[in-house]
């Protein structure tokens, strides 16, 4: 397999583990981890922002974009995380445009945590199974009515589209796209690697009621 290019999105406001969780998975994901890490892996693993200016996250983590929307280049796999900015950004049209255009040529799209919001905004969950954090899955419900709202379910895999439960379970849906990818004997060796359990089961870990 010819190396992945993967594009994470960040703005202001971004929770940092919805984003820095997928950018460990992938950078250090491997087919075979004798030769260690030195020599370049299967994804490549870039930031990318509205512009190259510096982003604060909600944690105040201030993070440099490798790239902005006008050059970006051709991304295999687009990851839009969540975090309280989402909601503004909802809002921020040419945003929006450009996620939908990139998921349209990407091969795999995800959302972390309520980073599903702009994909919805964007078009792509209607008549899609998908699921968010545990707090905003009744917004999403009633934001896309046309989408079928996993409640029980730690990460969703329609498709080409996966989605997650909340900030921590970006980790595992990174680890599932390595699995689709790689094969899943990969994606438990990039979890021991990163000392992670591997996700046995794809339950909510967290109680909705």
């Amino acid at each position: 397999m010819d190396q992945q290019q993967v594009g994470i999105l960040v703005f202001n406001d971004v929770e940092v583990l919805d984003f820095c969780g997928p950018f460990e998975v992938f950078s250090v994901a491997r087919k075979n981890f004798d030769t260690g890490l030195e020599a370049p892996g299967p994804f490549k693993v870039s930031l990318v922002a509205e512009t190259k200016q510096l982003i604060t996250s909600r944690a105040g983590m201030r993070v440099q974009p490798d790239y902005d929307l006008v050059n970006c280049p051709h991304l295999d796999i687009l990851l839009v995380p969540g975090g309280f900015g989402t909601r503004r950004e909802m809002d921020n049209q040419p945003l929006v445009d450009w996620i939908a255009e990139r998921a349209w040529q990407a091969s795999t799209v995800a959302s972390v945590c309520t980073g599903s919001l702009l994909l919805g905004k964007a078009g792509l969950l209607e008549g899609k199974r998908a699921t968010t954090h545990f707090m905003v899955l009744d917004m999403m419900q009633e934001l896309f009515p046309g989408t079928k709202v996993e409640r029980g379910l730690h990460f969703v895999e329609d498709g080409k589209l996966f989605t997650s439960a909340g900030v921590s379970a970006g980790i595992d849906l990174a680890l599932s796209i390595v699995s689709r990818l790689l094969g899943e004997e990969a994606a438990r060796m990039t979890a021991r690697y990163i000392e992670y359990p591997f996700p046995e089961t794809n339950a909510r870990r967290v109680a909705v009621a």
